[in-house]
């Protein structure tokens, strides 16, 4: 055991450490648009570049008024809202229209209904596609049906993006969080996200640093249609993601940016809802997978349950590499909470999120598996058709 220890605690404590080193680093490069350098316009001095927002819904009745009207209060003069009821079984395809109804609306918003889907597409992939086909803009802006944006977040962010030459461009949201589970398991999930992304290396085109955000993906026409549209996209339930995938492999110039509270949203209610909503396509994440899935629990468990374990059976100085981890864990909390305001008093609870991540992990594989396919807004889709499908 104590070569064991050894071992392991180096392990950890090597992995641990080199990443809030290279975190401490590279996120001070991460731009952040709040900054009063982003607050222009017009955006550049030929005038502000036309913009076409496309917001996918399907059974989005609770949210989809507040987040529309939102985006028909932004303090830009270029710009539409295209809004697809994507096969909605509540009122949502009923709010859009009476949205649209508004004075405030007239030319500025269009409702598209989709009523079937046609095989071989995801219905938000299509719904995006669709859209698409019909805007007009010079930037295209896909987000979501919950997100709330303030009124200079668009004109903030085409500053940036234009001022950087960008073809791509992710603005990470505030996530409004009420309870202590939400807090709790998207503090973990922001720990991993600085662990197993490097925002900061995003916009170097050496690196295969990618990112892609559903609540705000700004990305040029032209870019777009150079990667084949949403169609090259059209089986992946990680689309987000892979936007940023086939820009970045494509050579166009990605950057992120930090947005403070520009966009938010409220991602799920307590653990559950998070647990919930993870279930849905976790196992995506692993390429539906079953062996990276059961690789994955395993690497999730080592790399954050053992710290806190070992550094209790551990005896002697055989505790400190476990503790240099924890420290190195907690840093993370710590510079995180500096975002996203969620206490750093939250890393206790670091081991409670880790189980319950690994539960939804391998719950998620288990439907999948089960079922033989996963129902993804409506739909059944078998798993040989996703794999099939994915970029």
């Amino acid at each position: 055991m104590h070569y064991f220890h050894w071992i392991a605690g180096t392990i950890l404590a090597l992995a641990w450490i080199s990443r809030i080193v290279d975190a401490a680093i590279g996120m001070p490069s991460v731009a952040d648009v709040t900054h009063p350098e982003w607050d222009r316009n017009p955006v550049t001095a030929s005038g502000n570049p036309r913009v076409s927002i496309i917001v996918p819904a399907r059974n989005e009745e609770q949210d989809i008024e507040l987040s529309l009207t939102r985006l028909l209060e932004l303090d830009y003069n270029n710009y539409e809202v295209i809004a697809v009821n994507d096969r909605s079984t509540d009122r949502t395809g009923e709010i859009m229209e009476m949205v649209a109804d508004r004075t405030s609306a007239h030319g500025r918003l269009r409702v598209i209904h989709h009523r079937e889907l046609p095989s071989g597409w995801l219905g938000k992939t299509h719904a995006m596609w669709t859209a698409a086909n019909a805007a007009s803009g010079e930037w295209l802006l896909f987000t979501d049906a919950d997100v709330l944006f303030k009124p200079d977040s668009v004109r903030r962010a085409l500053a940036y993006a234009e001022a950087e030459h960008a073809d791509h461009v992710v603005l990470f949201p505030q996530m409004i969080m009420k309870r202590p589970g939400e807090f709790m398991m998207i503090a973990f999930f922001q720990t991993m996200f600085v662990f197993g992304h490097r925002p900061w290396k995003v916009a170097d085109p050496k690196s295969k640093d990618h990112m892609g955000v559903g609540a705000f993906n700004l990305i040029r026409r032209r870019t777009y249609d150079a990667v084949g549209t949403y169609e090259a996209l059209r089986m992946e339930v990680l689309d987000d993601m892979k936007l940023g995938k086939v820009v970045k492999n494509a050579g166009f110039a990605q950057r992120n940016a930090f947005g403070g509270d520009l966009i938010s949203l409220r991602w799920a209610r307590g653990a559950k809802g998070v647990v919930d909503n993870l279930t849905k396509n976790f196992f995506a994440v692993l390429s539906f997978q079953w062996w990276r899935t059961l690789i994955s629990a395993f690497g999730l468990a080592f790399l954050n349950l053992l710290p806190f374990v070992g550094v209790f059976l551990a005896h002697g100085w055989e505790r400190l590499p476990y503790a240099i981890a924890l420290f190195s864990m907690f840093s993370i909390y710590v510079g995180m909470s500096w975002r996203s305001r969620v206490p750093a008093y939250y890393f206790l609870l670091h081991p409670v999120s880790t189980a319950l991540f690994i539960y939804t992990l391998l719950l998620s594989m288990f439907h999948a598996l089960w079922n033989d396919g996963i129902i993804w807004r409506g739909t059944r889709y078998p798993l040989e058709e996703l794999r099939k499908g994915m970029v």
